[in-house]
């Protein structure tokens, strides 16, 4: 291991967060991408008094498949299921980012790399 004693601390520190992170895993649920989009289009034409501007509100889900755009309609109660999923995936990326990042700095800190050459004189 190469480094001070604060460095290794640091280093040691970043191992803990690191194993924090991955027990956040375990529990997430159903992950989904994509959006939720609640629309209420407007109503055509004269309205009669009382009756509201737009209709709705409907529900719908957008999401990429094989590098083109996917919709679907969906009731209140999947709009709300898939929100959660998509919520879920949202804080799973987040996570995997930072898992990302610390894996990156407990290697670099943990395993001596290539010594670097000085750069040349002109």
């Amino acid at each position: 291991m190469k480094g001070s004693r604060a460095e290794q601390a640091a280093l040691a520190g970043k191992r803990r967060r690191y194993q924090g992170l991955a027990r956040r895993l375990a529990p997430t649920g159903l992950v989904l991408q994509g959006t939720i989009t609640e629309l209420r289009p407007p109503r055509p034409g004269p309205r009669r008094a009382g009756e509201p501007a737009t209709y709705g509100p409907y529900y719908q889900w957008t999401w990429k498949e094989g590098g083109k755009t996917v919709t679907c309609r969906l009731t209140p109660e999947q709009a709300k299921r898939f929100q959660e999923a998509i919520g879920n995936h949202r804080r799973l990326e987040e996570t995997l980012l930072e898992m990302r990042r610390l894996s990156r700095d407990i290697l670099d800190a943990s395993i001596q790399g290539v010594r670097r050459r000085k750069a040349r004189k002109k």
